[in-house]
């Protein structure tokens, strides 16, 4: 099985999220970093992909780093080189037979960049759409994890809440 990899631009995502553009707006742009990071983080807990989430040094100049946050690996460029440029660097490094990278953007042309590359796109809109339905999918998981302690702590037995069941359905039936 392929190992899977998101690679997001960070501002490109954060421009494009109507909440993280609320708060870009209102001069948090660490609090919609931190925002955007922590939905990524349950994201990639819940479907197991590797996450890259790169943010250029147009808005934090001179940090060059990378570090682990909600085990997410979060890359800050060098100054003067743009988050685009770094995710062609890295798609060319980790687009292998036994990874398939995903890039996460918006920008049109790099799309076709990494698309010739080997690696898939997804729009900024496409993304938000699918950690909407994680978070849709996390609630539900939480909700029967709580009704399996609920029912855990039933005087009935499995097998009399099956029977039971059975009764009603026969009886809402007829």
């Amino acid at each position: 099985m392929k190992r899977e990899l998101l690679i997001v631009d960070g501002y490109n995502i954060i421009g494009a999220w109507p909440h993280l553009v609320k708060l870009k707006n209102q001069d948090k742009l660490e609090d919609a970093r931190d925002s955007l990071l922590h939905e990524l983080s349950n994201y990639q807990k819940y479907t197991g992909i590797d996450i890259y989430v790169v943010f250029d040094a147009q808005f934090v100049p001179g940090i060059q780093q990378s570090y682990k946050k909600y085990q997410l690996l979060v890359i800050f460029t060098k100054e003067g080189e743009t988050a685009d440029s770094y995710i062609e660097r890295i798609v060319g490094k980790e687009s292998t037979l036994l990874t398939q990278v995903t890039v996460a953007t918006s920008d049109l042309a790099e799309q076709w960049i990494i698309f010739q590359k080997g690696a898939l796109r997804k729009s900024a809109n496409e993304l938000f759409s699918d950690v909407k339905r994680i978070k849709k999918a996390i609630e539900a998981d939480a909700q029967q994890y709580r009704l399996q302690n609920y029912r855990r702590n039933s005087p009935w037995s499995h097998n009399q809440i099956d029977r039971l069941e059975k009764l009603r359905d026969d009886l809402t039936k007829h």
